[in-house]
């Protein structure tokens, strides 16, 4: 059975690791939706239709801009937990958020 210490870094991690992904995708979620918006307006209001589909394009696009910023973010989290001189210890204190 897992102690309260354990119960409360697991979800701390969790809530870290949400607080992550709301900061990263939070402003490409947002222009991703106004340019499907904006898509549509283009499509079927002005019935300019290959500008809509231009536009429309657009958020596959700014979210794997958006991805792969958080991977490179999460890629230097791993690489400054990893460096030579850690010790295990301060490294798992790293990730799960207590330091």
């Amino acid at each position: 059975m897992a102690s309260k210490q354990q119960m409360t870094e697991r979800e701390m991690s969790g809530q870290a690791a949400e607080e992550v992904t709301e900061q990263a995708m939070g402003p490409a979620l947002l222009a991703a939706a106004a340019s499907v918006g904006l898509s549509w307006y283009y499509f079927f209001l002005r019935g300019e239709r290959q500008r809509g589909m231009f536009v429309g394009l657009w958020p596959p696009t700014i979210l794997a801009f958006a991805s792969y910023f958080n991977q490179r973010k999460m890629r230097q989290q791993i690489d400054s937990i990893t460096q030579p001189g850690t010790t295990l210890k301060n490294a798992f204190d790293s990730m799960m958020g207590s330091k």
